[in-house]
């Protein structure tokens, strides 16, 4: 791995998923807190509507395109959940299918060369480029600075979200928010594992540390760490074996997920 890293071979891939890891640690431990999984797939999949919406655009990089697009998709869903209009279940899956429908006619439609869709469902980290580090460096420091500021507000919400109410947290702006980074993350790694892998690695690695402590700063800390190394070790294993690299460190963080079931548990 090293040696690779030296030839420039895996750099930009390696950079692309400490970064990606870090979003998944702080994200997907209030994802798996909150139970929001689904949710969160119903955010990924809304977010290929946004990719084949920049596409119809002209645009040749659409991912500001495709950001506005989650971003707006992921609240409509909350507010239509919070206000009573229809049941969470039922908003997740109508963006589930929506997104993934009008992307592949948004693609239909554009006016240049769109890349095969596929490359946007199952994702190549390997074709990461220096304006996806960027884009990843900016929205890595916005959901770094949002959860800093309102860590506690969210630890609270997260573990009793009735009580929160009670004591006048608002309830409704957080989970807004909430979605929010969420819509982010998913951004950052359509490219990296694409839209159907993503939400493992939103989901395992703070799943495994949860096992072992209750404690959330912990859970972000330290799923943040064991995604870079999962993310780290599934590209060697790729590069090695001529495997796609997102399914390689898919599958061995589920490998992983699987031993942690066999480990003892501390609470």
């Amino acid at each position: 791995m090293i040696e690779l890293l030296e030839l420039g071979i895996l750099k930009k891939p390696f950079i692309a998923g400490i970064l990606a890891s870090l979003a998944c640690g702080t994200i997907g431990s209030l994802v798996v807190v909150r139970r929001m999984v689904f949710i969160s797939g119903g955010i990924s999949h809304a977010a290929f509507g946004g990719v084949g919406l920049g596409y119809l655009l002209g645009l040749q990089d659409p991912f500001p395109v495709a950001l506005l697009f989650t971003l707006a998709a992921a609240l409509c869903m909350g507010l239509a959940t919070r206000k009573g209009r229809l049941p969470e279940d039922t908003s997740i899956g109508i963006l589930w299918a929506v997104g993934m429908a009008s992307g592949f006619i948004f693609l239909k439609f554009a006016p240049y060369y769109a890349p095969d869709p596929m490359s946007y469902l199952v994702g190549d980290i390997l074709l990461v480029t220096g304006s996806d580090l960027i884009y990843m460096i900016i929205l890595n420091g916005i959901i770094i600075l949002v959860i800093s500021l309102f860590y506690r507000e969210f630890v609270a919400f997260s573990f009793d979200e009735e009580y929160s109410a009670v004591i006048g947290l608002p309830v409704e702006r957080l989970y807004l928010v909430l979605l929010g980074l969420v819509a982010c993350a998913v951004m950052m790694l359509v490219k990296i594992v694409g839209i159907i892998l993503l939400i493992a690695l939103l989901v395992i690695p703070p799943t495994i540390i949860r096992r072992f402590t209750s404690d959330l700063r912990k859970i972000m800390i330290f799923a943040a760490v064991l995604g870079a190394f999962l993310t780290a070790c599934g590209l060697w294993i790729s590069y090695e074996f001529n495997l796609p690299s997102g399914p390689s460190i898919i599958l061995l963080s589920a490998s992983m997920l699987l031993i942690s079931l066999k480990a003892p548990r501390r609470i």
